[in-house]
């Protein structure tokens, strides 16, 4: 009998295991991504303050996305989170992958952040 590996509950404990060592401040925030099926989302939160400085999604309309599901896309979101927390006055941030593996979309969305000013 095969046992059914419960991926989304792995990556779930890897994310709360991850957020209990790293914490946002509001000079150094934590860039937070999200990946669903379809979209990718990038914050910058304040964790002391419980504030989000800054936010970038594959949703928003002046990316100018052909496809919000591949690596360009990410590419994008983290081009545009780059300038966001640069016109912040932001350049440290703690990357958070949220249990993620560093790969893909999510490596794609680190180097495009760090390409465009930020430094983590």
């Amino acid at each position: 009998m095969f046992k059914k590996i419960d991926r989304q509950g792995n990556r779930k404990a890897r994310q709360t295991r991850v957020r209990q060592k790293i914490n946002g401040t509001e000079s150094k925030p934590r860039l937070a991504i999200y990946r669903s099926a379809h979209h990718i989302y990038a914050q910058l939160i304040d964790d002391v303050n419980g504030k989000t400085l800054a936010s970038a999604s594959t949703l928003d309309k002046s990316l100018g996305l052909e496809s919000t599901k591949n690596v360009e896309a990410a590419k994008a979101v983290g081009k545009a989170i780059g300038e966001k927390a640069k016109a912040n006055g932001i350049e440290d941030v703690v990357f958070d992958r949220a249990g993620y593996v560093y790969h893909g979309r999510v490596a794609a969305l680190a180097e495009a952040a760090r390409e465009a000013g930020l430094k983590f």
